[in-house]
């Protein structure tokens, strides 16, 4: 029996970028060969480059190009405007949602929704309760990696899905302290959007010069860009559905054209392992694939192959 080759999913922008740049991405996006799109604000309320009427028409244009579209929900609710701007996009049934806490999946209790990574599903039992919620698809957790996949896979609920983000920094933690504004000194509730200066993160260092993080608001990322294209074989033979990519500045739509031929036979890992030193702006990693801190890279020697 041939294995199911796994669609292509675009997650949710984690970047503030102004509204022209927004819209010029996704109509690069609409006629690239994504399957899936993710869209909305996931970190920040104050990043408001568009409002939700016109994320919703972006969906729309999206739908038409044969995208399946997807609505993401923030990741940490602080505010009182915030639940009732969740509560609102909840009952919308026009797209399915992903839901980012568990206040989401509270709300969306009884309808079909997308479980996202921070939502912290790490075993058997916390599958079963999500899908009877009503969950269709669950993105792991980043830290989670080969060898409890393995068993999740053979054990998940039938009918669900496993999206896996296989490009792009990961997302390490969230705070109600936002770190870009601290680090320019500006209280949080006047931090004059210096995201917009940012449109990868702001990269933070070691003593020693050498890359650690990105911040990007009250969020935080590796510095080192996720790769696990030399993975694909190995997640077509466990079953994985969706391969996301996370959207960066440069090079997004080249990654997705990479991971297309990819699934489409018409390029090997060895080829597509030989861009990544031009596409990942700090160098890649993929240690919590491996069971090892995420900033391990055991995909060094196929690079170096390759180059």
């Amino acid at each position: 029996m041939p294995i199911k080759r796994p669609r292509l999913a675009l997650g949710p922008l984690s970047y503030f970028w102004t509204e022209e740049q927004l819209l010029e991405f996704y109509q690069q996006i609409a006629d690239s060969p994504v399957d899936i799109v993710y869209l909305g604000e996931t970190i920040c309320s104050k990043r408001r480059s568009l409002d939700s009427d016109q994320w919703l028409t972006l969906g729309r244009t999206l739908q038409e190009a044969g995208k399946e579209v997807v609505l993401s929900t923030l990741t940490l609710i602080e505010a009182g405007s915030e639940l009732g701007a969740l509560h609102r996009l909840c009952q919308s049934d026009e797209f399915l949602i992903e839901a980012n806490d568990l206040a989401a999946v509270q709300l969306l209790k009884g309808k079909s929704f997308v479980a996202g990574p921070a939502t912290n599903i790490y075993n058997q039992r916390t599958l079963s309760f999500l899908t009877k919620m009503g969950m269709r698809r669950w993105v792991p957790s980043v830290e989670l990696g080969h060898e409890p996949l393995v068993d999740l896979q053979e054990n998940r609920p039938e009918g669900v899905e496993t999206e896996l983000l296989v490009w792009g920094r990961l997302p390490l933690a969230y705070s109600a302290r936002c770190y870009t504004a601290r680090a320019h000194n500006l209280p949080k509730d006047d931090c004059q959007l210096r995201c917009l200066d940012y449109p990868d993160g702001m990269l933070l260092s070691t003593r020693e010069e050498k890359p650690f993080l990105t911040i990007n608001g009250i969020q935080t990322q590796s510095a080192l860009t996720q790769n696990l294209s030399h993975q694909f074989d190995n997640l077509c033979q466990l079953g994985v559905d969706v391969l996301r990519i996370s959207p960066q500045s440069r090079g997004t739509l080249k990654v997705i054209d990479l991971f297309d031929d990819l699934r489409n036979q018409r390029t090997t890992v060895e080829e597509v392992a030989a861009w990544v030193a031009k596409l990942a702006p700090l160098g890649s990693c993929d240690g919590y694939w491996h069971g090892e801190a995420g900033m391990e890279k055991h995909l060094e020697q196929i690079e170096g192959a390759s180059s």
